[in-house]
């Protein structure tokens, strides 16, 4: 399996028969031009593309209009992505909290988040893999108030609790790392890998701050992870 960072939240995973694209938002060198527009789109085999909510950093419309250059393309979504009125009944098969998808190549569970949609649990081609979406322990420590503070935490713990209830180990991590958060921006991210057993954590949701990330590293080693850190759109790396 490769998975290729594309930007923000958004990934590609390529296997031998088929690949999936999780979360566009814009491509790799600019809105239309990088590693999807310019080689996934133009490959033969089946192309996944999921969207975890309607946030235009997670959702990007344009995904609905690559139908026209590729005719075997499946769009698993959110349910609030409907919901919203940003995609129609017939342009995806979309998915609530805990509902599954499952065709002979992957299997999908929906997962909570502690905003808007939901995060996916995704078994292909023998690897677990899960993207958070906008699951996180989203507190803004310097603003918030105490009692904000513990509703954020109550919160997430309780999503996370129901993920880890299921899910005992995952080949491979996306979840959010965003420094805009301030001091305690790698909480959420700790308590998941404290959680879960993950082989390789990826960060994502950094884009504003990408020089900030590498602070995770000696975390996720300490609870026997593989970080890693990304430096460019468009990085790749063979799991």
């Amino acid at each position: 399996m490769k998975l290729t960072y594309i930007f923000h939240s958004g990934f590609a995973l390529e296997f031998s028969e088929y690949s999936i694209i999780i979360d566009y938002y814009e491509d790799t060198t600019g809105k239309d031009r990088g590693y999807v527009h310019d080689y996934l789109l133009k490959k033969e085999s089946p192309l996944y593309i999921l969207s975890t909510h309607s946030h235009f950093d997670h959702f990007n419309p344009e995904i609905l209009e690559w139908k026209k250059l590729k005719d075997n393309i499946i769009y698993i979504f959110s349910k609030d992505i409907l919901n919203e009125n940003k995609a129609g009944q017939t342009d995806a098969i979309y998915l609530d909290k805990l509902e599954t998808y499952s065709d002979k190549n992957i299997d999908i569970k929906a997962y909570g988040s502690t905003d808007i949609g939901v995060s996916f649990y995704i078994k292909a081609d023998n690897k677990k893999l899960f993207h958070a979406g906008d699951l996180n322990n989203w507190h803004w420590n310097e603003e918030s108030t105490e009692k904000e503070i513990k509703q954020a935490e109550y919160f997430y713990l309780q999503e996370l609790n129901l993920v880890s209830s299921d899910i005992k180990y995952l080949d491979l991590a996306m979840f959010p790392l965003d420094p805009r958060l301030g001091k305690n921006f790698m909480k959420g991210a700790e308590q998941f890998i404290e959680a879960i057993n993950v082989k390789i954590f990826v960060p994502m949701h950094f884009s504003s701050n990408p020089d900030k990330i590498s602070a995770f590293e000696p975390i996720a080693k300490k609870h026997n992870s593989e970080y890693i850190c990304w430096k460019n759109n468009g990085e790749s790396i063979t799991i």
